[in-house]
């Protein structure tokens, strides 16, 4: 029964500010290299509680496995069913707080915290998101308060709708810092001060990814720098003044996912859904799908995964992407407790360098040693894209994408011309893009080819992006990516860096594209921030994503 009063009490009053452990920041120095993270405090003086699950998701029927560490005397656990109309389906008032402590290393073998709670799922259950609020009180009157969430997946019997979602759960994880480390930084290594390649799903999710207050900055410069302006990292500096993971703003259900989600809803489309974990170990899930959809931030992949989309859409199959950075090949392991990831490092980390096996290497799609563009799925990759909108990536670009087939189904409707611009208002084109090397001829934009491309691909509306941070001098100026991404796909991609590769991939597009492959078709529109036209309510980013939806859910397979 759905009760918003009582989905919204948890965080009302609450206290919201995350323990962190963090060291000093010094003059030299940018927000990237901070080891500042997500812990529990552990001080019996101060009531708190952290939960996660055994499992990502799981089949209505299935028991849930809560493990939880608690400082308070006693805890209050509550699960919703998160969309538009939010629906309490589990409650337990006090749970027993027992304490244990957090492994310091966590972030890569889990927490190993005790059993705190089980729940049977009723058999019926409707597939969907749902949100596990722990919270205790506090001797002030306030509420400490934390989020997890399991997935609950479609079955026969359960099964309502005709777009299957599938959450990109590897980027999750792949930012998620709790317990010192995610792929990007932490406490690993000799210093303390390496990412980790290895991360557990044995840990709660570092606060932001699964629920955050209205108002929270996203990844774009709004407003636009002045001229002579020092960059800006709102995102970060909001995290760390309100206790909230420095990455919050990079990916998540909070920040992405959920608002397609209440926009979806609200346009009468239901949707069942599934995590990037059922898609590697479970794709037959797909089959019963006229059309799976993908939002946000896309970014970390396995093989498997790709393979499962790519046989999917072959058979008749309709993917629907609207989400962007699609780069990094990832291996799950322990049945997908641990994901691997080595990155720039691979060549030299990853076990399967230099094997038999050296195309599974967790590096770039790009990769010379792996050799699988991206657009083979999704017709674009991150390569020949990648940041625009934000910091010293082109702040005072275009933020909005340029039309040029007007004449596509795709815009059916809009009154869009060629040369027009939309989402711009909105800022839908932020963050983080993708697109491909391309080449002008009578005014209309076509891929450059490249071996393992499809040759179907319509590039059907751009705008421009880049992979180097520019960083012009001036007092108090700080930049946060600087050129390490730039440098390091390069010389993925080429196997050296020099001035000739830099100049070859500094500057991209990102796209919305549309390609046909076997008997099914795939529309892109790689873009993050694409949710903000929904949500902001873009006519024309509307229009276009109802058209995508309404024919991908309208065909039959085969």
């Amino acid at each position: 029964m759905s009760d918003k009063r009582e989905f919204q009490s948890p965080e009302m009053g609450s206290v919201n500010v995350a323990p962190r452990k963090t060291r000093p920041m010094h003059a030299d120095e940018h927000w990237g290299s901070q080891p500042w993270y997500e812990a529990p405090r552990g001080d019996p003086a101060i009531p708190e509680v952290y939960t996660y699950t055994a499992a990502m998701s799981y089949d209505p029927g299935d028991e849930v496995v809560f493990h939880s560490t608690a400082t308070a005397r006693a805890w209050r656990l509550q699960i919703y069913r998160d969309g538009l109309e939010p629906e309490m389906v589990h409650e337990v008032s006090a749970v027993d707080g027992v304490f244990a402590t957090t492994p310091p290393d966590a972030y890569r073998n889990g927490c190993n915290w005790p059993v705190s709670h089980r729940w049977t799922l009723p058999s019926d259950l409707r597939s969907g998101f749902y949100r596990v609020v722990s919270s205790c009180e506090r001797a002030n009157g306030a509420r400490f308060v934390q989020h997890h969430f399991f997935v609950v997946r479609p079955t026969e019997k359960t099964r309502r709708a005709r777009i299957l979602m599938i959450l990109p759960t590897g980027t999750w994880t792949a930012y998620n810092d709790f317990g010192g480390a995610n792929h990007y930084f932490g406490v690993e290594g000799p210093n303390r001060d390496e990412p980790s390649p290895v991360l557990s799903l044995q840990r709660p999710w570092t606060r932001g990814v699964v629920w955050l207050p209205a108002g929270a900055p996203r990844i774009c410069a709004d407003p636009a720098p002045e001229m002579g302006d020092a960059p800006r990292y709102p995102m970060k500096e909001w995290a760390f003044a309100n206790g909230f993971g420095q990455y919050y703003a990079a990916s998540g259900w909070a920040q992405y996912d959920r608002h397609f989600v209440l926009w979806a809803e609200s346009e009468g489309y239901q949707l069942d859904m599934i995590t990037q974990t059922d898609l590697h170990y479970r794709p037959e899930l797909l089959d019963a799908y006229p059309c799976v959809t993908i939002i946000g931030h896309d970014e970390y992949w396995t093989w498997e995964m790709r393979e499962a989309i790519e046989r999917y859409v072959e058979a008749g199959g309709r993917q629907a992407r609207f989400g962007a950075n699609f780069l990094w090949q990832i291996r799950l392991e322990d049945d997908g407790q641990r994901q691997v990831c080595h990155k720039f490092k691979a060549v030299h980390r990853d076990p399967v360098a230099g094997t038999d096996k050296a195309r599974r290497m967790t590096s770039a799609w790009e990769d010379r040693n792996v050799r699988w563009p991206g657009a083979s799925t999704v017709g674009v990759n991150g390569v020949h894209g990648l940041y625009a909108s934000w910091g010293g990536f082109a702040p005072n670009g275009q933020r909005g994408f340029t039309v040029y087939r007007p004449e596509h189904w795709a815009f059916a409707g809009t009154g869009l011309h060629y040369a027009d611009i939309f989402g711009d208002k909105q800022r839908i084109f932020a963050y983080e893009v993708d697109g491909l090397d391309y080449t002008f001829r009578h005014g209309l934009p076509f891929p450059v080819p490249v071996e393992g491309q499809p040759e179907s691909i319509q590039i059907l509306a751009m705008a421009p992006a880049v992979l180097a941070e520019d960083e012009p001098p001036g007092e108090g100026f700080r930049y946060y990516v600087r050129s390490s991404d730039h440098e390091g796909l390069v010389k993925c991609v080429t196997g050296e860096v020099t001035p000739e590769g830099l100049a070859r991939y500094k500057y991209g597009s990102g796209m919305m594209v549309h390609m046909t492959r076997g008997k099914g078709e795939v529309l892109t529109a790689a873009t993050c921030e694409w949710v903000m036209g929904l949500k902001r309510g873009d006519p024309f980013t509307q229009r276009i994503t109802r058209n995508i939806l309404d024919r991908f859910t309208a065909a039959t397979r085969g």
